[in-house]
């Protein structure tokens, strides 16, 4: 693709031996952006960026004060306010923005059961984080001993700007191997005795998380301002995550809590009066009318009895029960009272027999069994395994 370069005589001066280089503005670069060329005069914010990070003098300049500082400013583009905005956003460049930032949040998860959830609790917590030293008032040594590091000018990092072909230029940007990414240095005989000259030291700090009733599991808690501590930087957060345990009767589904419940046959016919204990520790008596049948996998409710609805207590969800019926063992009854069982029962199904019908006979059923039957069909089946009904070629 052919570009059209402005004619002035900046365009293509490529400087050697350490010069500084001019970047020629197109009218319609090439751009690796998603979407197409860049508009015009965000393309210019890009070529101003280049220029103010190829210059040493200018970038002091910015660093101090900022675009104004410069005078050169990014107008015609609502979106970025200086050519280093645009900069930092496509190469994540040591402009401003990189500047303007905060600690690192801290994240921490807390076990709590579902008691803990029903009924609210408070729990304490030991973290370590790091705070500005009082010694040395987050210095890091004694008083006029911190330098600029002079070989990254106190950013941190070194960037190096290369063309690596017609109007094409590549970034690589590296900590600074003088001062680790400090920005500055401190002579070992003047660092402070307490940080070691790292202007933090390590503490033990308890906070005590309030768990809420009705929070759900994975909720977080936040803790504003209580990360670790940096100089010059604004604390992260602490963000507690609840971790719920399961539970060995319960299961909760939103404000509502799932349970199953064992019943006798006779219990599914006839009416029961069952207990139950509660989260709260309270004993709830659980009632079937007499007569109404209950069968196997059926779900009953209770209505208020679920979880506390967060920020809306004494408001709770649904208690949903689900009941399995028990049957009685092989043999439970002599067989000369079996008619008097099935008197009591609703009448079994007549069945006409005839000659043509044949009798089938039902045996216990092991699904082990079914399991090594499939496997041997596999093998059967395999080109591999034996086959019946075949036989070597005789000439």
């Amino acid at each position: 693709m052919t570009q059209s370069r402005s004619q002035g005589p900046a365009a293509g001066n490529a400087v050697r031996g350490g010069d500084r280089n001019e970047f020629p503005v197109w009218e319609q670069p090439p751009c690796s952006v998603p979407g197409g060329p860049l508009p015009t005069e965000q393309f210019k914010l890009i070529s101003q960026a280049y220029e103010v990070l190829s210059d040493p003098k200018k970038r002091d300049i910015y660093d101090q004060g900022g675009e104004q500082a410069i005078k050169e400013g990014g107008s015609g583009s609502p979106s970025f306010s200086s050519p280093m905005d645009i900069f930092d956003m496509f190469f994540g460049g040591g402009g401003r923005m990189a500047r303007e930032r905060r600690g690192k949040n801290v994240v921490h998860q807390l076990s709590v059961t579902l008691e803990d959830l029903y009924n609210g609790v408070t729990k304490k917590l030991a973290l370590q984080k790091n705070v500005i030293c009082e010694k040395c008032e987050g210095v890091g040594g004694k008083k006029g001993s911190v330098e600029k590091c002079p070989l990254c000018k106190g950013r941190g990092m070194q960037i190096h700007i290369q063309q690596i072909g017609p109007g094409m230029v590549q970034q690589i940007q590296t900590v600074c191997i003088e001062c680790k990414g400090q920005g500055e240095r401190i002579s070992p005989k003047d660092r402070c005795d307490s940080c070691s000259g790292s202007k933090v030291i390590r503490e033990k700090k308890i906070i005590e998380v309030h768990v809420e009733k009705g929070m759900k599991d994975g909720q977080k808690i936040l803790f504003h301002g209580e990360g670790d501590q940096e100089p010059e930087l604004e604390p992260g957060d602490v963000i507690i995550v609840l971790d719920q345990k399961d539970h060995s009767v319960f299961q909760r589904r939103g404000h509502d809590l799932i349970m199953k419940m064992k019943i006798q046959l006779s219990e599914a016919l006839c009416g029961f009066k069952k207990t139950l204990k509660t989260l709260d520790d309270r004993i709830l008596m659980i009632t079937s009318k007499s007569g109404e049948v209950i069968r196997h996998g059926d779900l009953r409710c209770v209505r208020n009895e679920g979880m506390p609805v967060y920020k809306a207590a004494p408001e709770k969800g649904t208690l949903i029960i689900q009941f399995l019926v028990v049957f009685p063992e092989k043999h439970w009854l002599p067989q000369d009272k079996l008619p008097q069982l099935e008197a009591l029962l609703p009448p079994r199904q007549k069945v006409r027999v005839t000659d043509d019908m044949d009798q089938a006979e039902l045996k216990e059923f092991s699904p082990g069994e079914q399991n090594w039957r499939q496997q041997r069909e596999a093998y059967e089946d395999d080109d591999d395994g034996p086959r019946a009904g075949v036989q070597c070629q005789t000439a």
